[in-house]
């Protein structure tokens, strides 16, 4: 499976507590509008964690019949129990998306040789394509390089979402094997693809996908003097998005361009008044409020 370009890290919208349905088709028309190469629905931005496994897969079901073919659907089933992430994936498979995005196992910490069989089960037992998710800062352990390698063997492992916040991973593992590479952090989008990834899971491509594909597709065709102009006029919203816990902020920003309901569930809830002035702060200074 061929990945490259802008991946939008969906947001779940909300309403009165209830998932927002009706606005989460509006949201994958948008997507779809933008341009970008696909949609990773239930991941960390979709707050995946307070979903019941009903919600899980139906916020999928409406993604991938929505999107109808228009973009990649890429699935975020991961779990930290194997028997659990592959019963997500399964499900989501006969549902009909691309992919699964697979998040290494939080709270257990499994070791080298645990995280490959976890990884590799997943994709043999499902028979659909994967793409590793690494992001330490979340799970409390990295993705070795080495079991990096070995997956990249698999033909079902599609690519690494790459979100430990080094520019240096992306070399260090290209030095070793041959696996598409998916930035994680926004901000890093650009210096990530000089260096060898081939495109971006994105935050900021909730309300700006067009400007996001601009910025991948100039990096792409070598006019970086396009893709760093893009890169700065909106760095400090990429820093911003992240002024506290994703995807708080997102979802403020979205709800003040009129986009969706601000609504979260516990534990997550509202931005800081000094953070939201910041967050706006930013956006306007940036041309999006």
């Amino acid at each position: 499976m061929k990945m490259s370009g802008v991946y939008t890290a969906l947001v779940t919208p909300f309403s009165g507590g209830a998932v927002d349905y009706e606005s989460l088709r509006n949201l994958v028309e948008e997507q779809v509008k933008g341009g970008v190469a696909g949609i990773v629905p239930v991941g960390t931005t979709g707050e995946s964690p307070t979903l019941s496994v009903e919600e899980h897969l139906k916020v999928i079901e409406i993604v991938t019949e929505t999107a109808n073919g228009r973009c990649q659907i890429i699935a975020g089933t991961g779990g930290n129990s194997t028997a659990e992430a592959l019963e997500l994936t399964l499900a989501a498979k006969s549902i009909g998306v691309d992919a699964t995005l697979q998040v290494t196992p939080y709270y257990n910490k499994p070791t080298a040789e645990g995280q490959y069989r976890h990884f590799s089960t997943v994709a043999d037992k499902s028979g659909l394509p994967i793409v590793l998710y690494n992001v330490p800062g979340r799970t409390g352990v990295a993705i070795p390089l080495e079991v990096v390698a070995r997956l990249s063997k698999n033909p079902l492992v599609a690519a690494l979402k790459e979100a430990g916040g080094s520019v240096d991973r992306v070399s260090a593992v290209r030095d070793i094997c041959d696996i598409t590479i998916l930035s994680g952090d926004d901000s890093l989008t650009l210096p990530m693809m000089v260096v060898g990834a081939s495109g971006v899971i994105s935050v900021a491509s909730n309300f700006i996908p067009a400007d996001m594909v601009k910025m991948v597709k100039a990096v792409e065709a070598g006019d970086l003097a396009a893709a760093r102009a893009l890169h700065r006029k909106y760095y400090a919203l990429f820093r911003d998005l992240f002024v506290e816990s994703n995807p708080i902020p997102v979802k403020a920003a979205m709800a003040a361009l009129g986009m969706i309901r601000e609504e979260y569930r516990l534990p997550l809830c509202e931005l800081t008044a000094s953070s939201r002035e910041k967050l706006l702060g930013t956006m306007k200074k940036c041309g999006v409020l």
